[in-house]
């Protein structure tokens, strides 16, 4: 499709990163020229030419980002069961039952969150529930899986209850995205043309596949909806090294693609009980590191001298000690990935080495009985937001999609409330204020010289409640200056 330029946005207030230069509040116009902000003036003082969109008043903001997300298993989710208002193994089981048969033969579901079931997952239910129609469930968290028998023959795994869990639940996922790359991209597009509608003007992509030439394919191909950072995961370093890859160079032409970081999961997640943790969960077991101290020091090592930075995957308080000590012994920069769980003292450490704290506010509410459950002797900070900020260390918010939906208000609201409709908040001395969580979702300000992506907001997010912030009717997005959205 043809995007239409934006040549000037009349009569709008600044409401995030830009306001800090202006005398009032008063409504400005914005110039737009060669995909930037040209100039900024009050309403009404300079002539605007071309294409004008009138904002009547409206609020504006640098465009959204979402720092953290699955992008073909997110567009492909719309197309699987959802599971996650099963409030049983049976009951997701029996959804199973009837959703659709895939071309390849497959069922496919999503979304189910099993720590809080009184049953657990099995595989003879299962089976008398889906036949020999291959079925598989992915947890919400993508921690693990679950298969019934006809699928575990299929894919050629092994396991008395169904499950299979960490590297073994990512293994599946790889193959259910493994679409046809253009059903994928075709999903990716719908996708993405949602997210701009949100506000939505760059994501940071965390696919579990070789996203460099997906990405480039998609770029050639006139993807133009948002900006892309894609990483490279560990079974790809050696390729990515080979090919040049350098945190932050372009790919192809445009600006719209560029090389992002190598991630590593280094534990596991609260849901599947496998985030590694310094006490016990109920029962036994403090979780599973997935990579060693020694084998992450030579990934960052060798990542860093490539001029690769590195997203460590760090949901409990032992994998984010692990990864901070390789932080510290290689001198790599780059993030750590949901900060879920983090010792006091690491909060300083974190600080020190430069690091930035990549999470998803949503997630605090979305797993607030399983953490009062599964974490309740923890002594360290339980999805810190202000403690973080207030240690010195930036914040980048995103949804983790498709664990959370990928919509910014979403993280923003959950950020300032720690709470749901109608409910008290969850550790409040832990929320952001509105200009905290707005900073935390953009990259740019509303200024001259600045990239004009922006979002136009029919709401003043400054002084809007909890649902207005989640359901902020957004108006208009531009990226580069082209409308992606308008309402």
């Amino acid at each position: 499709m043809t995007r239409e330029y934006v040549d000037a946005l009349r009569a709008v207030r600044v409401a995030g990163p830009g306001r800090e230069f202006l005398f009032d509040d008063e409504p400005v116009d914005v110039v737009l020229r060669d995909g930037r902000i040209a100039d900024i003036a009050p309403t009404g003082a300079v002539t605007l030419t071309g294409e004008v969109l009138d904002a009547e008043g409206a609020w504006i903001l640098p465009g959204l980002w979402d720092g953290h997300v699955h992008a073909v298993q997110w567009a492909l989710a719309s197309e699987r069961r959802w599971l996650g208002d099963a409030a049983s193994a049976r009951e997701a089981a029996a959804l199973m039952s009837t959703a659709p048969v895939r071309s390849d033969g497959r069922r496919i579901g999503t979304g189910f969150r099993d720590a809080l079931w009184p049953d657990a997952p099995d595989r003879p239910v299962l089976d008398a529930a889906t036949g020999d129609a291959p079925t598989y469930l992915i947890n919400a968290d993508v921690h693990s899986v679950w298969l019934n028998s006809t699928a575990l023959a299929r894919e050629g795994f092994a396991s008395v209850d169904g499950v299979l869990r960490e590297e073994d639940a990512f293994e599946i996922s790889r193959r259910l995205n493994a679409v046809d790359p253009v059903h994928a991209d075709r999903a990716v597009r719908a996708a993405a043309d949602r997210a701009a509608a949100r506000g939505i003007t760059g994501i940071v992509d965390f696919d579990m596949a070789w996203n460099a030439d997906a990405w480039e394919r998609r770029r050639a191909e006139g993807f133009d909806a948002h900006r892309v950072e894609f990483a490279v995961y560990p079974a790809d370093l050696d390729r990515a090294i080979s090919d040049g890859l350098r945190t932050g160079d372009a790919v192809g032409t445009g600006g719209i693609v560029t090389v992002g970081r190598l991630k590593v999961i280094s534990d596991g997640s609260l849901g599947t009980r496998t985030a590694a943790c310094s006490e016990p969960y109920p029962g036994d077991g403090r979780g599973v590191m997935t990579v060693e101290l020694a084998e992450l020091v030579d990934l960052l090592t060798r990542a860093a001298g490539a001029g690769l930075e590195a997203s460590v995957h760090a949901i409990g308080d032992r994998a984010a000690a692990s990864a901070l000590d390789a932080f510290a012994q290689t001198g790599a920069a780059g993030t750590i990935e949901h900060a879920q769980l983090i010792r006091h003292a690491d909060l300083s450490r974190m600080a020190r080495l430069g690091l930035t704290a990549s999470v998803q506010p949503q997630h605090a509410l979305d797993d607030r009985e399983m953490a009062a459950l599964l974490w309740a002797d923890q002594t360290a900070l339980a999805y810190p937001l202000a403690s973080l900020l207030r240690a010195g260390i930036p914040l980048r918010l995103g949804s983790d999609a498709p664990v959370a939906p990928l919509d910014p208000w979403h993280a923003i609201a959950a950020a300032v409330t720690r709470g749901a409709e109608g409910g008290e908040p969850w550790h409040p001395d832990e929320r952001l204020s509105i200009d905290e969580a707005i900073a935390a979702s953009v990259r740019t300000s509303v200024r001259p010289g600045a990239p004009a992506d922006l979002v136009v907001c029919g709401a003043d997010p400054r002084s809007a409640d909890r649902e207005v912030l989640r359901r902020m009717p957004v108006l208009a997005t531009t990226l580069a200056g082209r409308l992606t959205y308008r309402a």
